[in-house]
């Protein structure tokens, strides 16, 4: 008969304590459904400053004309879905956000260097996260196949001197006709921190 060692358990607990059967028992975490969790997520300072924060930046697109409502937006390596609750709280309503992991309903799973659409389905393309690419030029290359001719492929900097901007644009010279678009967040007041997602 099997008996759990005198070591492991501890003096003064109880008779019913378990002894756990892997590392992953050993503390006891409780799982939350989804709803609760995202709720817990989307009701949280940081989260509502972000989205606020691009909010505005996406309000400021649609006022240069480079976003419309009826836009069709694909927004890559989304983190958490921060840019697509800020698309649709402007009132973007097809928005679709992909990332390695995915973060229900919000961002779907996809990798960014190889995604799953079909050439020209999108209008625009927006990532505030080019700088974390495994493969940059895979990753903008990517972007530009899945935005329609006459379409926007939006990128947002955190820092970016004028090396590094160029550097950025030679990513796109095989644009077929898109519009490439540079945004850096220090030169957009309302920005400051929100692509820190």
């Amino acid at each position: 008969m099997l008996q759990t060692p005198e070591t492991c358990i501890l003096e003064n607990s109880p008779k019913s304590t378990k002894f756990p059967k892997s590392s992953c028992d050993s503390s006891h975490r409780q799982h939350l459904p989804l709803e609760k969790k995202n709720h817990r997520l989307w009701s949280s300072k940081s989260w509502k400053q972000q989205v606020t924060s691009y909010a505005h930046f996406f309000k400021h697109l649609q006022g240069k004309s480079l976003l419309f409502n009826h836009s069709k937006v694909l927004c890559v390596s989304a983190g958490a879905g921060h840019e697509v609750m800020a698309f649709n709280s402007i009132g973007v309503a097809d928005v679709t956000g992909v990332e390695l992991m995915d973060s229900l309903p919000l961002v779907s799973r996809a990798d960014p260097h190889n995604l799953p659409f079909f050439d020209e389905a999108f209008d625009v393309a927006f990532t505030a996260h080019l700088a974390e690419a495994l493969f940059p030029s895979r990753f903008v290359g990517e972007m530009e196949r899945t935005v329609k001719i006459g379409g926007v492929c939006m990128v947002l900097m955190e820092e970016c001197a004028g090396r590094e901007i160029k550097q950025i644009v030679e990513l796109f010279r095989t644009s077929r006709g898109s519009e490439m678009t540079i945004f850096i967040e220090d030169e957009i007041p309302f920005l400051s921190g929100a692509s820190g997602s």
